[in-house]
């Protein structure tokens, strides 16, 4: 089958299962599978069309994200939007896109009553060409004094950081700034890479790279503002094939229209981690996809595996994946094998670049890859939706789809040279921060086995915990520690009683207020420093304590730890003369683990709705006592 009658075919089922009334959830999940199958066959403005109208009809049947994004502009961009509303529907968020006027966006930045803030989005792209932010440097470099280049550039440098240290102050939304495009071919031609010394004042290029070092500096004087290496993503795709020179004459489009795909798919890669829509773990098969061949019947020195092709590929896609431990993303394996054939090639194969102690979870059987996964999900104590999975057969890959349609599935072309290419371009492995606990990731659960298996040991939970030696240390967010706090609110979803998501400004913002108090609990034991587990939220109002957030982390979860937090919450609400504690639990798919959280400790339930319920404790004749298996360190001292 063709791939334009595969689209065919595809678009027909769509719209006969929409046609049926009522859609039900399940018609609903598989429509969204189908066009996300159109999508990855036929990415472009026709199928963008079709799918965002498709969607739009599926609001209420699926688990869609709601999320606000303005795109501030100095070219026109309105052709990608359909591209990105579409690449962002089949990753799951629902995407409203509030467009800035034409070369309009230093006013709209720098006016506090402007449309930008009256929308209130949740991310800002500020999108502007070298062209009209440096027009010196972009169409008349030739003509300008060696000596005026400096000041060209610094113009430029301080207008950039007025527009976002103007945008901060006016707005808590994350903003991500373009960075400035370096041209095709430089106004003198081979010679400005030739220029003395490559200063600044005589290479074109040269101006604008400082431009963008600049900007970096900038982006990281303020809290979460990201840059956007637009001029990597040009020169990734051919400087001379992005650009449109007849459209932008024409309709000030600068970009070609078979690049408006890639574009959209760079502003997504911003919005997925923006979202919490990210991968914590890629699970992967051996065979032919960590090597080349089949270890049970070509054995060790039959796979491919080396320097030289074609066992190269494997190690691209080897050196890919270790890429992404240290952006804290787990491995695991899900092989249909024997463990006595490909256990040997793990440890011993000369060519392996991954080894055992790479993966923190492991499944080398011939069960089901769905039941696999299930299974490696709940080792590591997390959501299924939280996987990624990583297998050379389609049919494999299929069946997840199909059995699994919360896992991303990577799909991955016939030639394995390609493998590795796929692996970066998901945009489920992007990160725009790195915490330490994201760095020491694999450790970590490695340090978690061991506890397992010292807990076999104990008759009780009790006595395990005692034997754990637990020390936790509660404090107030700091500029530390308020990225991993933002990044907890983002990313925990089972032991998380809202499910509110903060980013790393509205949590420093929250924090500068009285009323308000952002605490976090970091926990470390005999086997190791598990390092900053938990986050809550609190808001004073009168006599009582309100819980906004409370959540922890899976690694720590049915360790009691939350008691301990939820005990100083209420201790120091008392200390503040708050009457009352109160709190909220909103249930979602996947936060069940927290449900009793309140009932547990002697709340009362207050008031019952669909969209959750309401609990209070009476302060301070009602005391929650941490558990004396663990130390609780405050600001306020220690307590046994």
């Amino acid at each position: 089958m063709t791939s334009e009658s595969k689209a065919i075919d595809l678009r027909s089922e769509v719209d006969r299962l929409i046609s049926a009334r009522p859609i039900s959830v399940e018609s609903a999940a598989l429509v969204s599978r189908r066009l996300a199958d159109l999508w990855r066959a036929e990415a472009g403005s026709v199928a963008a069309a079709f799918l965002v109208s498709r969607f739009e009809k599926l609001r209420g049947k699926l688990p869609l994200q709601p999320y606000r994004l303005a795109i501030l502009r100095s070219f026109t961009v309105e052709p990608a939007i359909p591209l990105l509303r579409a690449e962002a529907f089949v990753h799951g968020i629902d995407l409203t896109v509030q467009l800035g006027d034409f070369n309009a966006y230093p006013q709209e930045i720098l006016d506090s009553n402007s449309l930008l803030y009256r929308f209130a989005p949740d991310a800002v792209i500020l999108a502007a060409q070298t062209a009209d932010l440096a027009p010196e440097l972009w169409h008349r470099f030739a003509d300008l004094e060696p000596e005026a280049v400096p000041s060209v550039i610094q113009n430029v440098t301080n207008n950039l950081s007025q527009w976002i240290r103007g945008f901060r102050e006016r707005s808590s939304a994350t903003l991500v700034v373009h960075s400035l495009e370096l041209p095709a071919i430089p106004s003198a031609g081979i010679l400005d890479a030739q220029s003395e010394g490559r200063q600044t004042s005589s290479s074109q290029c040269r101006a604008i790279q400082e431009i963008n070092q600049a900007l970096h500096v900038i982006a990281n004087e303020h809290r979460g503002v990201y840059v956007l290496d637009y001029d990597g993503l040009v020169a990734r795709h051919g400087r001379l094939r992005w650009h449109d020179e007849r459209k932008w004459l024409i309709a000030r489009m600068p970009i070609a229209a078979d690049c408006l795909v890639y574009q959209a798919r760079e502003w997504l890669r911003f919005l997925m981690p923006l979202c919490g829509k990210t991968a914590k773990v890629l699970v992967t098969d051996l065979d032919n996809t960590l090597w080349g061949g089949i270890i049970g019947e070509d054995g060790m020195t039959g796979i491919k595996l080396s320097p030289e092709y074609p066992g190269a590929a494997y190690q691209s896609v080897q050196r890919a994946l270790l890429d992404l431990t240290r952006r804290g993303i787990l491995l695991a394996i899900c092989s249909k094998n024997n463990p006595e054939d490909a256990m040997p090639a793990l440890t011993d194969h000369p060519g392996m670049l991954l080894k055992p102690k790479d993966f923190s979870a492991a499944r080398i059987n011939w069960n089901d890859k769905a039941q696999n996964l299930r299974e490696i999900a709940s080792e590591l104590n997390i959501g299924t939706d939280a996987l990624a999975f990583l297998d050379d057969n389609p049919v494999e890959r299929e069946q997840i789809r199909n059995a699994m349609p919360e896992v991303t599935v990577l799909d991955l072309p016939e030639d394995p040279l390609a493998f590795a290419g796929a692996i970066r371009d998901c945009p489920a492995f992007e990160r725009l921060t790195l915490s330490s606990e994201d760095q020491q990731r694999t450790g970590l659960y490695a340090a978690q086995r061991e506890r397992s298996q010292a807990e076999q040991s104990f008759q009780s939970k009790e006595d395990f915990f005692r034997y754990l030696d637990q020390e936790a240390e509660v404090v107030p967010v700091s500029p530390t520690t308020l990225a991993r706090v933002a990044q907890l609110t983002q990313k925990t979803n089972q032991f998380n009683l809202t499910t509110r998501r903060y980013t790393e400004q509205q949590i420093a913002e929250l924090a500068t207020r009285p009323e308000w108090q952002v605490l976090s609990i970091s926990v470390r034991d005999r086997f190791g420093d598990h390092g900053l587990v938990g986050v809550a939220i609190t808001r004073d109002e009168k006599d009582t304590c309100e819980i906004e957030t409370f959540l922890l982390s899976c690694r720590v979860i049915g360790r009691a730890v939350e008691t301990a937090l939820l005990s100083h919450l209420a201790g120091i609400a008392a200390v503040r003369g708050r009457r009352c504690l109160s709190g909220r639990f909103i249930p979602t798919k996947k936060n069940a683990p927290a449900r009793d959280f309140y009932s547990a400790h002697g709340f009362q339930l207050i008031e019952e709705k669909p969209d959750g319920s309401v609990w209070s404790l009476p302060l301070p004749q009602h005391k929650i006592a941490s558990p004396e298996w663990i130390r609780l360190k405050t600001t306020e001292g220690a307590h046994n």
